[in-house]
């Protein structure tokens, strides 16, 4: 009996050890991110919204990220019609794993026609956000982004935009 119970002891043993698995070599993760945000909305005399900001964002170090974001939006109500397109690069920092600061240069074609005038415009303009937010993980790499940001080259008096302050949702994958 006791030949048998050594027999099976050294056996399961044997097998016990046999399972431990041996390491893998760390995957290489990719830097590249992906994400942005959309808008809608709806106002008096028929004003209607639609807005889409996609993002496409490379990270040089676990925390600082720059990449190229677009924008395009569409307006229309009773009295105008107004499309606009921008492009820029952008840079986030992010700390603590839930806040991040950021810097957003957009170039911005603008065409604006008013109905009741026969009145149309197309321009451009450059904007230059800074701000920051919280973001909040919503599973494996991806986040929403809350944040607010501030356009430090908006004028009052010649803007085609009626405030500086921007607040904006959008969402990441890839951090």
């Amino acid at each position: 009996m006791k030949k048998i119970t050594i027999a099976m002891m050294l056996v399961l043993s044997g097998s016990v050890f046999c399972q431990v698995s041996v390491g893998t070599a760390p995957q290489e993760t990719n830097k590249w991110t992906f994400g942005g945000g959309i808008g809608l909305g709806f106002g008096s005399n028929s004003a209607f919204y639609l807005q889409a900001s996609p993002r496409v964002g490379y990270r040089l170090t676990d925390d600082l990220e720059v990449g190229v974001i677009g924008s395009v939006s569409w307006q229309t109500s009773n009295s105008y019609k107004s499309t606009m397109f921008g492009v820029g690069p952008f840079a986030n920092y992010y700390f603590a794993r839930s806040f991040y600061v950021g810097a957003n240069l957009q170039h911005y074609f603008i065409n604006y026609k008013d109905k009741f005038y026969d009145y149309k415009v197309n321009g451009e303009e450059t904007a230059l956000y800074l701000g920051g937010g919280y973001m909040q993980r919503i599973g494996g790499n991806s986040f929403m982004q809350l944040g607010l940001m501030y356009n430090v080259l908006w004028k009052e008096q010649s803007s085609a935009f009626s405030s500086g302050l921007v607040p904006n949702i959008g969402f990441v994958v890839g951090l």
